[in-house]
Order: structure tokens, then sequence, then C-alpha cells
């Protein structure tokens, strides 16, 4: 037999003796595992390692190597490239240390990831190095060194900025102390409470807390009851509840309501002087039939020469708000009002948004208005902007007002019809110039004289809808225009909307590649392209998960001083002027535009900036509150309904479960994996689906299925389902297990004769 010697090469050649053979081979050997070692101590520089533990983290158990590998750690110290931190102990050589700032994203298990423009992925951090950090704190975090194909990880080092320092919960008495069991589920620690700091809370209510101290030594943080809610499951306690969780007012303070008392509502001839009057100007509002305040309304008269002049008047909050006073900087602080599925808890105080400025009929109220002369192609031909003072002839709801447009017949039909025709003609230049149609269904609730929700109904969009929208996106946009085009240079508030990532646009185009719609990739054709495949998905099972996902892949519009216009809208520039009851960057908008207008200075421009990155902030606060009062309401809707079966329709895939909503109230629980008894199942995130690994059984993302109600817990605002199911499924289910029983029987049968051929029968 033939062998072949490894160092014949060298042998056959006669390059070098064997002595310089064995020597080059050694080096070799002695350079390679001096890489290896550098590689276990830079992978881990916050461990010290001896030769022992490296050999066991390289799987060597030679002795001969083992006392290399201590030889290299002593030379590579020798060297001054690593450090013995003490005798036979070895760390890397710390480099130089690389900080980020970010926020935290906390997990439930207690880990967090760190969001940061510093950093392309999120950073990790591990319980112990979060360092008392929490979920939405603004942290300063020290890099480690990366390892090759790891996640980046880290160690908090400064809390920069606490994202809040206050907790809902129920209380929990012991003997000597009691707890604080927080609601959020972004909080992974129990608030240890001292008895002196009770404040009158009982056992098992729901009760506000604040963070007094929390030492980095201790386990939990301590803290004092601030305020108690009431007791759990009750329906003011709940709602009150929510808006605490997101640190937002249910109560105004004595010295703002005083403020508000003192604000005189009679208008005087000196508040009407200098202003444009259009008191005798035929004049409407159109809002919610359950509304209370009326922060806009249109005028309409026709000109000699054919035109139309439309008013678009908007109540002159600035004018009764004085900067500096008690109001101003409560309507700073809330930013925005909160519209919850019971209630509105306003930014202003009742006597100002529900009577001074609102615009109830038959009343004479200060306005701000932005007024336009229109041909009948839609086509804005001059604009004035400035101070009024108007009566509106009429309160429609949107039902009535859409029941004239509807009929042609009723109140003020002379206005509400050409109104509605040049609505709908902005409405199509406005598509027509690359706007998002994106018009979702809005949930209304029923609620009983204990605001128990009795019956889930969806808003109903018609053209008044419409017709009032059109006009407030054309002040909107006309006062933004005005002010950056003619006044250049100037300070203002915008409401931008930046393009969607490529990214989250091309994962939307691959999910919906598997219900069969397409979207083409040219950037430029996407808005018309995504009003295509919205009209397409009308009425369809997967209607509402596309729209949802659709949504999700495109960016959030905010309020900035930087203009780079409204990507959403189609508009290069656009503002909110039209609802300053309701918002405060509309109260900026006002008090800028009236600085210019008297050729006035309204101040740095830093001062606005922050002012409308507290204002974005407390606007995501408010959406999220009113998301989580509407899913409180579904699941006490659904507490009722348990062991009920509800079509449904998957609108989410995790690793843990499958999120079903269910058609007609779009109430949305889960079905745990656990649950799916008859397979094992995995999840397959690339195709947004989970499959049986025995059965091939796939649930994916817009399937129609049944479910029924297993639980709904009040506390946590989930709801529990379960596959329901139907005969026909079950006579399916019992057709394929048979027919892969027989399958199994008969590549038993085909094995068996296999081996009994091999072994030639025995």
């Amino acid at each position: 037999m033939f062998f072949r010697d490894p160092f014949s090469t060298f042998a056959k050649t006669g390059i070098m003796s064997s002595k310089g053979k064995k020597n080059k081979l050694q080096g070799a050997s002695n350079n390679a595992l001096t890489g290896q070692v550098i590689s276990v101590l830079s992978g881990n520089p916050q461990q010290t390692f001896n030769y022992k533990q490296i050999s066991k983290k390289l799987n060597i158990n030679d002795s001969s190597e083992r006392r290399m590998i201590s030889n290299i750690l002593r030379e590579l110290a020798g060297k001054g490239e690593i450090v013995e931190v003490y005798q036979g102990k070895y760390r890397s050589k710390a480099p130089a240390k690389v900080y980020i700032t970010g926020t935290v994203d906390m997990t439930r298990m207690g880990y967090g990831f760190i969001r940061s423009d510093e950093c392309d992925d999120d950073v990790f951090v591990s319980s112990k190095n979060l360092n008392t950090a929490l979920h939405g704190d603004k942290v300063k975090v020290w890099l480690f060194a990366k390892r090759k194909g790891a996640r980046p990880e880290g160690e908090v080092v400064e809390i920069i900025e606490r994202w809040r320092t206050s907790f809902v919960g129920t209380v929990e008495i012991m003997p000597n102390f009691a707890f604080l069991i927080p609601d959020n589920k972004n909080m992974p620690f129990d608030l240890f409470i001292p008895s002196s700091k009770l404040n009158g809370a009982k056992q098992g209510q729901k009760a506000v807390a604040r963070v007094i101290d929390w030492s980095r030594g201790s386990k939990n943080p301590v803290a004092e009851i601030i305020d108690v809610l009431g007791e759990p499951g009750m329906h003011e306690t709940e709602i009150h509840a929510i808006l605490a969780e997101f640190e937002l007012p249910y109560r105004f303070d004595d010295e703002v309501e005083k403020d508000a008392e003192r604000i005189n509502g009679e208008i005087t001839e000196a508040d009407i002087k200098g202003r444009r009057d259009f008191r005798n100007i035929p004049t409407f509002t159109i809002d919610p039939e359950d509304a209370k305040d009326f922060d806009d309304a249109l005028s309409m008269r026709q000109l000699e020469n054919g035109n139309y002049e439309v008013g678009v008047h908007i109540a002159d909050v600035t004018h009764y708000v004085r900067q500096g006073s008690a109001i101003e900087n409560e309507a700073r602080q809330r930013a925005t009002s909160v519209y919850l599925v019971d209630r509105v808890v306003p930014m202003l105080p009742e006597r100002l948004s529900n009577h001074i400025c609102s615009l109830n009929p038959s009343e004479d109220k200060l306005t701000y208005s932005a007024v336009f002369e229109l041909n009948e192609k839609a086509e804005v031909l001059n604009e004035w902007f400035g101070r009024t003072i108007i009566n509106s002839d009429r309160r429609f709801s949107y039902s009535e007002a859409q029941k004239v447009i509807d009929t042609g017949e009723g109140d003020l039909k002379e206005l509400l019809l050409p109104l509605h025709k040049l609505a709908q003609q902005l409405r199509t230049k406005r598509f027509g110039m690359g706007a998002f149609s994106f018009e979702r269904e809005e949930v209304k609730f029923k609620l009983d004289e204990n605001g128990k929700p009795v019956a889930i109904s969806f808003r109903e969009m018609g053209t008044s809808n419409q017709l009032i929208e059109e006009f407030m996106l054309l002040a909107n946009r006309k006062v933004a225009e005005y002010v950056t085009r003619s006044l250049k240079g100037k300070t203002f508030v915008y409401r931008i909307h930046d393009k969607p990532d490529p990214e989250k646009i091309a994962n939307f185009r691959q999910f919906i590649t598997r219900f069969g719609y397409k979207l083409p990739e040219d950037a430029n054709s996407l808005p018309r392209a995504m009003n295509k495949l919205m009209k397409e998905v009308a009425g369809r099972n997967e209607q509402n998960i596309i729209e949802t996902i659709a949504l999700r892949s495109m960016a959030k519009a905010i309020y900035s001083t930087k203009n780079i216009g409204h990507y959403g809208l189609a508009f290069k520039y656009y503002t909110h002027f039209t609802s300053p009851i309701r918002r405060y960057p509309d109260m900026m908008v006002h008090r800028l535009l009236t600085s210019y207008l008297s050729k006035e200075n309204p101040g740095p421009q830093d001062l606005y900036e922050k002012l409308c990155e507290h204002s974005s902030k407390m606007e995501r606060l408010a959406n999220e509150a009113e998301r989580a009062s509407v899913k409180y309401k579904q699941v006490e809707f659904m507490n009722d309904r348990t062991g009920q079966v509800f079509d449904g329709v998957i609108s989410g895939v995790t690793e843990w479960g499958i999120y079903v909503e269910i058609i007609e109230n779009q109430c949305e629980g889960m079905v745990s994996v656990r649950d799916l008894g008859d397979d094992y199942y995995e999840y397959d995130e690339e195709n947004y689906c989970i499959r049986g690994r025995s059965r091939g059984k796939v649930y994916t993302l817009g399937d129609r299925v049944k479910v029924e109600v297993v639980r709904a817990d009040l506390q946590k605002k989930q709801l529990d389902y379960k596959f329901a199911e139907t005969r026909h499924d079950s006579v399916t289910t019992m057709r394929k297990e048979k027919e892969e029983d027989g399958r199994r029987r008969s590549q038993d049968a085909r094995s068996s004769a296999k081996k009994r051929r091999k072994t030639g029968g025995r």
C-alpha cells in the first residue's frame, strides 16, 4: 500500500534540514495559537482568564499545547499587548472607550436594547449592566469591543434623562412595607413602598407611585404613592389609570381654573377694531354629533365675477390665552387634547374650549381666518390672512351635512353643494400630485351609564367629512406657503412628513405578494401605486392587515421649524393652523403669523424647535393613550363573550403566538403557540407564518380563521383566543390524519420488505 508522508514534499526538494522543518512548523503553530488566544481575550473584554480557562475555550487538552498557551500569555503580557491583572490571570488591553447616547428599549425579561442614531444596530445591554436605566430613558452607553458576527453590546454609564419617574399599578401591602406592581409591561421591577409612603393607599387598589430613590445596589426602586386612583375594574379608575400610565393629566389644578374664570368672554368694540367682519356672510360648522367644542367654521359667498369667496375661520384662542399666564403654561405642557373612548381630556379649560372660544351658532366669535377666492376649477386666485369676527348660522353634524349633499335639499344647500363640488376638485388634484389615501375605519363604542361597552361600531366617513378636510388642508397649506415664500428665512412651525425608509417599503412589497398583490419598485410611482392597492384590498379579508402594515412602513409626521415638506399629503409646505383649541402648535402658528403681519420679531428659532419636539412627543403619548383606552374597552366588551366563537383574520405572527383580529369588531387577541397541541410549530419570520413540523399546517398573516374567546384579562388589556375547529375543519383534519397514517403504514411496509431483502429474509 502506498503511504504519502505529509513531509514528503520537503524531503524531496531538499529545501531545508530536518531541524529547519521542525522549527518552521512550530513557528506556524505558535502564530496560529497566539491569534486564537488574542481572539478569546478581545471577545470577552470584561473577563480575566488563566491558561487553563483559555485552553478549555479552545477545546485544547494536549499538555504541550496548554504549556504553549501559558508561554504565549506571558509573552503577550511582556510586550504590553494584554494585561496581567494578577499572577496567572490575563485580560485584553482595554482600547479607548467608545460611547454613544441613545434610548432604552426595555424587555419584560429585564434586559434592554439601546436605540441610537450613532449606531446602525441596536446595542444589547444585559440587566446587570443597565445600572437602573429603564424603558424610554436617555442614556450614555459604553460600547464593548465587538465580537465578529455578534450584536454590539455595552453598559449604561450615565442616565442623561429619565423618561418617567411615576408608574401606575396595583398596591400589595405586606406587614411592614408594600409594593406597587406596575401595569407597564416594560417595567420589570416592582416598586418598594415604605409604610410611611402609602399615603392612604389600601390593599389591591390602583395607584400612582413616584420613584424617590434607586441606588445601584438596590434590587427595587423605592417609591411613594402620589395618587390613589380607586378600585380596579371601575370605569373611572381604569380611564384615569390609562392617562396616568402615559403621564397625561386628567384634571386642571385650581390656579389654571381660576385663571380661566378671570378671562372676560364679552366682545368689546376694542376687540372688534381692526378685524374683518364676516357676521353678515353665511357661515356654518360641521363636526361629529357628540362634539362639544367647535374650532373651525366655513363661510361662502359668490362674488360678482362668478368666483367663490371661501373663508376658513378658526377660533382666535391666542386672543384670550396670553403668554406667561397659567393657562398658557398648562397648554404648552399638555400640547394636545387627548381623545379617549368616553371623553376628551382638553388642552384648555372647559370655560375656554367649550364656551368662550368655541364657535357656537348664533354667537359673535373672534376668529383667525384664511380667506380664498376660487374659480369653478377650485383654483386659488387670491388669498388673505388675518383676524376676523363671525357669527355661525348653523351647526351641522356630519350626517346632517351628508344628507344635504346626497339629496341636494336642506338648510344652507346653496353653500354646501358648491363647497362640496370645490372640495372634491381639491381632493382630486391632491391625489393627482401624489398624496396617499389612507382612510382607516375608526372604532366607536356605545357605553351604558356605568361606562361599560355594550356595542362596537365604526365611524362612517362620507363626503361631508371630505368637505371639511379639504378646506382645512387648503388653509394649512396656504398659511405655510405664505410665511415661507413671502417672509423668507423667518422662523415657522411646520408639520413635516419624511419619505418612507426604502427597506421598510421593500419588506412591505414582499409581504403583499403572498396575497397576490404587487407594488412597483419605482419610488416616484409609490403614492399612486399604494392608493391603487388600497382600492384593491377594500372589503377583502386582508384589508385591515395590509392597511396596518402599509402605515407602519411610513414615517411618522412631526412638528419642526425645519421644513422638508409633507410626503403623505404631497405638499411642499404644510402647517397646523386650524385647531388651536386642541393643539398647541396651532397656537404657535397663530402667534408667529400675528408677529409677521405686525412686522414684529417672534423670538429665537431654538425656542420654537424645542416646543415642536415637546409637542410631537405629547402627540405620540396621546395617541398611545387613545389606543390603550380602545384596547381596554375591547377587552371589557369581550369579557362577557368568553366561550363564543367569532370569524377572524390573522393579524400578526410571532414565535410565541398568533394574533387574530375579529372581523366584526376589530378586537385583537392571541392564540398561544403552547396551546396548539396538534403539532410542533416553528416560526418562519421571512414568510410571516408558523408551520407545523410534522403535518406541515401553516398559519399565516391574512388567513381567515375561527376563534373562541378563552380569557379577557382587564389588568393586562389582553385577550386570549383558541382556534375553534368547525365540523368541516374536523372532517378535513381526520381525512388528512387518515391519509398521513396510510402513507406511514405504506412506508413502513416498504422499509420492512427492503430490510428482509438485505438480510436474506431473516
